[in-house]
C-alpha cells in the first residue's frame, strides 16, 4: 500500500533502504549524511527487523563491515560525507574487485560550497575510479526509488553501487510516494574464492570487472533515470546531472534542441551522441566538479563546442543555484539568493559553557610562555578554537592530523608541539598517529578534549567513551604522563600546571580534559525533567 510522506532527501534515502530489505547501515557521522543513519536508528520497522545501525569508528570500518554483511548474503548501506570516501577508499575500490553477494549501496553526500567541509571534492570520481555504477538522484522521490533499484543492481551485477547526493538535496524536504517494505534477504554466506585478493585471483577479478563495463553503459542508456527531452529549436543542448536538472527546468530555457537528464552512470554515450547530432553546442550543468563536462569533451572530440564550469559559463567553485544556472541559460540575472545587506556578520563560535572554551583558555595561557609554541588542531566543533576570541590553532587539515602534524613538527625541531583532538576524532583516526609518536618517543603534548559525544554532528555516540585512558595506556603512554582533568574555570590553575609540566617532559604526554557537551547535557536534563512530570 503506497502513501505520501514529507521527507528530507536523507530521510527518503533511509526509508528507501529500509523498504528495500536493508539488514544493516554502517556509517560515521558527517554533514550532510548524518540524518540517514539517525532516521534508520529511530524507525519502528528498523527496530522490529533488528536492522544494525550502530555508529562505526570511521568510514573504513563501516565499508569493511558492510562487506562482511554482504558476504553473508544480506543488504548493507554505507553512509558518509564526501571526505569519508577518502578514508574508506581502500576497501571501496577493492570491493569492486571482490564483488558482492548481498547488495551494497555506498552513499556519499557531497558538500559543494563547503558549508561544513574542508573541500569540494566530487565523489563521482571515486565511482569512475572503482568502475562501479553511480546513481545521482535529482529529487527526494528519486532518492527513495533508487534505493531498491540500487540494491537489485548491486546483486545482479555483483558490484557495489555508489549513490551521490549533494547538500541541497540531502537537507531539503519534498513529498515522497513510498511503497510497502520488501523482506530482508535470507542469510546465505558466499563461499567463492573471489573474496581472497591474492594477486592470481585479483587479476582474474579485475578482468571480470573490466568485462562488465559495456553492460554498465547499456544499463545507463536504458535507465529510467536518464531521459532525453527533445526541443523544437536548433541550437543548444543541455546535459543536466542530478539536482541540476531541477534548476534547468526552473529556468524555463527557450531555444533548446534537447535536454538530457543524467542520474545514472557511466554516462549514456548513445544519448549524448544523439543529443549532439541535434545541437550546435552542448552546455553541461552539474553540481560539483566538471566530471561530466570533461567526459563529454572526450566523447565528442575537441572540435565540438562544450560549455560549462571549465569554460566559465558556470562558476568553477561553489554550488549551483537557480540564479547562476538561469544566467548561464540566458535569463536576466535574478537576485533571489542575494545576500542581505546591513546585517552584522555572525561567525560561528563555541557554545557558552562549552568545556572546549576552558581547554583553549588554559592552552593559550601556557603557550604564551613559550615563544615558539604551536597548537595543531583537528576536525570537530573544537576547530572553532581557530577563531576569535581564542585564535589558538596553527592547523586543521583532516581527521586525525593534529597528532601526526605535531609529531612531524617536533621531528623538525619545533618546541613545544601541542595537538588538540576530540574524543570521536581520536578513535576515528588519531590512535595510529599517537602510536607513531610513542614508538618514536616524540616530544609532543596531546590534548584529547573529551565531551563524551560526537558533538559537531549533533551528539551521536562516540566510539571511545569511557575507554580513552585504557587505549592510551595500551598504546604505550606512560601512566605518569597520562592525566584526566575537568575543564572548568575553578580548575584553571591545576589544568595549566598539568599542561606546563607535560610540555617540559621530553616525550609523549596525553592530557584528557573531560566534561560533557553542554548541548547533550541540556537535552538529557530536559528529558529527565519531562519524564518526572
Amino acid at each position: 500500500m503506497s502513501e505520501h510522506k514529507l521527507l528530507l532527501g536523507d530521510e527518503a534515502i533511509a526509508l528507501g533502504a529500509i523498504h528495500a530489505g536493508l539488514s544493516g547501515v554502517y556509517a560515521y557521522p558527517g554533514t550532510p549524511s548524518t540524518e540517514i543513519t539517525e532516521f534508520i536508528q529511530g524507525h519502528p520497522l528498523a527496530r522490529e527487523r533488528k536492522i544494525h545501525s550502530r555508529w562505526c569508528t570511521n568510514e573504513k570500518t563501516a565499508m569493511e563491515a558492510a562487506l562482511g554483511m554482504s558476504y553473508a548474503g544480506r543488504r548493507a548501506l554505507v553512509c558518509m560525507k564526501h571526505v569519508g570516501m577518502n578514508v574508506c577508499a581502500d576497501a571501496f575500490v577493492n570491493s569492486a574487485i571482490t564483488g558482492v553477494n548481498g547488495g551494497i549501496v555506498v552513499l556519499a553526500a557531497d558538500d559543494p560550497s563547503m558549508h561544513s567541509s574542508q573541500n569540494e571534492q566530487d565523489s563521482r570520481f571515486y565511482g569512475k575510479f572503482a568502475m562501479v555504477p553511480i546513481l545521482e538522484p535529482s529529487t527526494q522521490q528519486e532518492a527513495y526509488d533508487m534505493m531498491a533499484v540500487a540494491f537489485t543492481m548491486s546483486e545482479t551485477l555483483h558490484l557495489p553501487v555508489l549513490m551521490r547526493v549533494v547538500t541541497r538535496l540531502a537537507h531539503s524536504r519534498a513529498s515522497v510516494m513510498v511503497q510497502e517494505a520488501k523482506e530482508q534477504n535470507d542469510f546465505k554466506a558466499d563461499e567463492g574464492r573471489h573474496w581472497v585478493l591474492l594477486p592470481a585471483i585479483a587479476r582474474k577479478q579485475y578482468e571480470l570487472l573490466l568485462s562488465k563495463q559495456s553492460e554498465l553503459t547499456k544499463l545507463s542508456e536504458t535507465s529510467a533515470f536518464n531521459k532525453t527531452e527533445i526541443g523544437a529549436a536548433v541550437g543548444v543542448g543541455i546535459i543536466a546531472c542530478g539536482i541540476a536538472y531541477n534548476y534547468v527546468k526552473e529556468a524555463r530555457a527557450e531555444g533548446l534542441s534537447g535536454l538530457l537528464k543524467v542520474s545514472q552512470y557511466p554516462l549514456p554515450d548513445a544519448q549524448i551522441k544523439e543529443l549532439a547530432s541535434r545541437c550546435q553546442k552542448i552546455i553541461v550543468i552539474e553540481d560539483g566538479q566538471p566530471v561530466v563536462e570533461q567526459d563529454v569533451k572526450a566523447l565528442l572530440g575537441k572540435d565540438y563546442p562544450i560549455e560549462g564550469r571549465l569554460t566559465g559559463l558556470l562558476p568553477r567553485t561553489g554550488e549551483l543555484t537557480p540564479d547562476n544556472v538561469g544566467k548561464a541559460l540566458g535569463k536576466p540575472e535574478a537576485k533571489n539568493f542575494e545576500e542581505a545587506k546591513n546585517v552584522v556578520g555572525r561567525p560561528p563560535a563555541l557554545c557558552p559553557g562549552c568545556g572546549h572554551r576552558d581547554v583553549y583558555a588554559a592552552l593559550n595561557k601556557v603557550a604564551a610562555e613559550y615563544p615558539g609554541a604551536r597548537i595543531f588542531g583537528d576536525i570537530g566543533c573544537y576547530t572553532l578554537g581557530a577563531l576569535p576570541p581564542f585564535s589558538a590553532l596553527a592547523s586543521c587539515v583532516d581527521m586525525g592530523a593534529s597528532i601526526t602534524m605535531a609529531k612531524g613538527a617536533a621531528d623538525a625541531g619545533l618546541f613545544p608541539a601541542i595537538a588538540v583532538i576530540g574524543d570521536s576524532t581520536f578513535t576515528h583516526s588519531g590512535m595510529t598517529g599517537l602510536l607513531d609518536a610513542i614508538n618514536d618517543r616524540s616530544n609532543i603534548t596531546v590534548i584529547i578534549s573529551d565531551n563524551l559525544t560526537t558533538a559537531m554532528t549533533g551528539g551521536q555516540d562516540s566510539a571511545g567513551t569511557s575507554k580513552f585512558e585504557a587505549i592510551c595506556l595500551g598504546l604505550g603512554v606512560e601512566p605518569e604522563h597520562l592525566h584526566v582533568v575537568v575543564p572548568l574555570p575553578k580548575n584553571m590553575d591545576d589544568i595549566t600546571n598539568t599542561i606546563r609540566n607535560e610540555i617540559n617532559y621530553n616525550g609523549v604526554s596525553v592530557i584528557i580534559p573531560r566534561r560533557e557537551c553542554i548541548q547533550t547535557l541540556n537535552r538529557k536534563l530536559r528529558k529527565q525533567k519531562s519524564e518526572k512530570q
